[in-house]
């Protein structure tokens, strides 16, 4: 069969990709510029110029191919204007089956661009998979990474909210299995690591594993987005931080379930694991 990957370069649909070469699928990565990616992914993968608000870039990167995994850019807030159109020009030519990356408890809420996705494949007609993925552990080692490393702080305004927490590499588990395996068809999985944590617990787990005392800052949101922006992250980005982590303080975000294990049929990567694998991206 042969696979094409969306948002290949991202924090899952890398892992996406190296899940589904390990299962001898023909992958084939979408990316935006094909000669800066090669040397990202393994020789057996083919890289296609792809880009979602580009239609001339369908046609190519569709061909031949038999089954997706489909990632919402995050700086796509209009689906219905590129997105959408790309799910129906994949039916088009021939795509059998996809699987969506959405977000924990998008079925509750019809404002979120992931639900409307959602319901689109649910009325298209084809074999889909969505996968409602809890928050990134690996946000820790790339958006947070420098107060961990620099000033031994872990700076999210979470109050004293719980988090279910998930490997990336585990939602790539999860998606390459309901794409190379039967049994998955027109399901919704929830996909969480073992434990909901509150981040006084997180800044402990990361003290232990590296050895030297982390602390957990606890800023206000006014603070926090202060902090964001004056590093330079886009106003729309902060903002869609902040509702993740007020999510987190109103007590919505500590959903833990077995789908993981269910799906794949190993347990979930704890986030002692995680900081032990990346440790190094946290030393100054």
């Amino acid at each position: 069969m042969t696979v094409l990957v969306t948002g290949a370069t991202g924090t899952v649909g890398s892992h996406v990709v190296e899940a589904l070469v390990e299962r001898g699928a023909e992958v084939r990565a979408g990316v935006r510029d094909p000669a800066s990616a090669r040397d990202r992914f393994p020789e057996p993968v083919e890289l296609v110029a792809f880009d979602f608000t580009k239609p001339e870039t369908y046609g190519f990167a569709l061909d031949g191919v038999e089954r997706l995994f489909l990632v919402r850019p995050p700086a796509m807030s209009r689906v219905g204007r590129h997105l959408l159109p790309f799910v129906d020009a994949a039916l088009r030519t021939g795509v059998g089956r996809i699987a969506y990356l959405s977000v924990l408890g998008a079925q509750h809420n019809p404002l979120l661009p992931h639900r409307r996705v959602e319901r689109h494949l649910e009325s298209a007609g084809v074999d889909y998979t969505i996968l409602r993925a809890s928050f990134f552990m690996q946000n820790l080692a790339e958006v947070h990474r420098p107060e961990i490393a620099d000033s031994d702080e872990l700076l999210v305004p979470a109050g004293d909210g719980t988090t279910s927490f998930v490997d990336a590499r585990d939602v790539a588990a999860a998606a390459a299995t309901v794409l190379t395996e039967p049994g998955h068809r027109n399901r919704a999985y929830d996909i969480t690591g073992p434990e909901a944590l509150d981040y006084d617990e997180v800044a402990t787990v990361f003290t232990d594993v590296l050895g030297r005392r982390i602390e957990y800052a606890d800023p206000s949101i006014p603070e926090f987005a202060w902090h964001m922006t004056r590093r330079g992250f886009d106003i729309g980005y902060v903002a869609v931080m902040v509702a993740i982590y007020t999510t987190a303080r109103l007590g919505l975000a500590d959903r833990v379930t077995d789908d993981f294990s269910r799906v794949v049929g190993r347990e979930p990567r704890t986030l002692r694991e995680f900081v032990a694998d990346y440790a190094d991206s946290f030393r100054a």
